[in-house]
């Protein structure tokens, strides 16, 4: 039985899009949801206590957060669903104002596998956080039209056609005035927008996104096009899992991982190469009264979903895929098969993502690369790496992966949430 279409899932992720502008801000749309589904924010330098109930760790744009049914022992196994914050963007530079020739200017950097040419002709806003002179962090989100990447006209350039080559110091730098710049006069006025003065400010992580709003597509509205789905779609399904499940007496302890900084190889604090999971399943499980053997049990019970977006088989590229694994938008959840682990699938972890799905009523297919063509990766391989706990690699099938625009089937997020929720309910 195919679990029913809701739309209403869909309506839910356009909103978080649009209020996700950067990993800080999606971390606490991600805390927020939790926390009116009964979970509360543990500090790290705090000691944790062992009571059951849902409760989560935040760290810059990382969050993580587990819930603990009554009577669960020490060595109770995790059920882990690990995704990803941030997106290919452009990123403000620390020495910020610049420009020529009467155009006032902001210096980037290029963040991630970016399509640039996607980022051209394209109004944007700025997002992200502001750093104080004590530490503290204010998050900022302008969002609406304050820069742009202009493109050369054709006249300039009639090769542009042809094949468009963009240099990433050169050609990416947005304009957002007229005039000459003056050094501090962004984070003067991005301070001011976030009610502070320019001179408390000591630093800054700042990036562009597209003020355009997610929206519906074609003429049944079965697509949904939109910034940031890799990978904050597979965040917010994995936020209403975890919500979904919590309460309920389970066998195992259910767990929501989203890292920061896998657009770059996930190597920092906050990212799935990083020490912040393995440490708050090690506090867990000493709350609990549990040592080293405990610690040890629970992990080699405990299995780990990574969700990450998806190749959908392009209509003008077809060459590019398998030829014989075509996913398609709209027919649910990629199941990602790499047999050099650059996705952390094998036989045992298929079979069990498949008895989630079947037991939601969900579809899914099969993702395998060309033989001819690299294979991408994500944090399923880190996780099973890092932690020693199995791993299965999944996602939405999308297209234009790593545009400031990407599109997916509208109706599969919802069955992603159902597949993921009937996971983290699994024995």
């Amino acid at each position: 039985m195919t679990a029913p279409f809701d739309r209403a899932h869909t309506d839910d992720l356009m909103g978080f899009l649009t209020a996700s502008p950067s990993p800080y801000h999606a971390v606490a749309g991600a805390a927020a949801r939790l926390e009116k589904a009964g979970f509360r924010q543990v500090e790290e330098t705090a000691v944790w206590d062992g009571a059951a109930g849902g409760k989560y760790v935040l760290r810059g744009g990382a969050l993580i957060a587990w819930y603990v049914p009554e009577g669960a022992a020490a060595a109770t196994p995790f059920r882990i669903i690990g995704v990803h914050t941030d997106s290919p963007n452009l990123r403000v530079k620390p020495v910020p104002d610049t420009g020529r020739l009467g155009w006032k200017q902001i210096a980037v950097e290029i963040y991630g596998g970016t399509l640039l040419n996607t980022w051209l002709d394209r109004d944007l806003g700025l997002a992200g956080r502001l750093a104080l002179r004590d530490g503290s962090t204010v998050q900022v989100n302008v969002d609406r039209p304050l820069l742009r990447v202009p493109q050369l006209a054709i006249h300039l350039d009639r090769a542009a056609n042809e094949g468009l080559k963009l240099d990433r110091q050169q050609h990416m730098t947005p304009v957002w005035g007229i005039g000459t710049p003056r050094e501090g006069e962004l984070i003067d006025f991005l301070a001011a927008e976030a009610g502070l003065a320019g001179r408390d400010v000591t630093g800054w992580d700042l990036m562009a996104h597209s003020v355009e709003p997610p929206a519906y597509l074609g003429r049944d509205r079965e697509l949904l096009a939109g910034p940031r789905m890799d990978n904050l779609l597979s965040v917010h399904a994995a936020t209403a899992a975890l919500g979904a499940v919590a309460g309920k007496d389970l066998p195992h302890i259910p767990v929501l991982a989203a890292f920061d900084h896998e657009e770059n190889g996930s190597q920092s604090d906050t990212g799935a190469q990083g020490p912040l999971l393995g440490t708050v399943l090690k506090r867990s499980v000493s709350a609990r009264g549990g040592g080293f053997e405990d610690r040890a049990r629970a992990l080699a019970g405990s299995f780990c979903l990574s969700s990450d977006t998806g190749h959908a088989v392009h209509p003008n590229y077809a060459e590019r895929h398998d030829p014989t694994h075509h996913p398609m938008a709209g027919a649910g959840p990629l199941l990602k098969v790499n047999v050099n682990q650059r996705y952390a699938t094998d036989g045992t972890g298929r079979a069990v993502f498949a008895a989630a799905c079947e037991h939601a009523g969900v579809p899914f297919q099969t993702f395998v690369s060309n033989n001819s063509m690299p294979c991408g990766t994500t944090i399923g391989p880190i996780t099973a790496a890092r932690h020693g706990i199995a791993t299965v690699d999944v996602g939405v099938a999308i297209l234009s992966m790593h545009s400031a625009r990407e599109l997916c089937g509208s109706d599969d997020p919802f069955l992603l949430a159902n597949a993921m929720t009937a996971f983290l309910t699994g024995s």
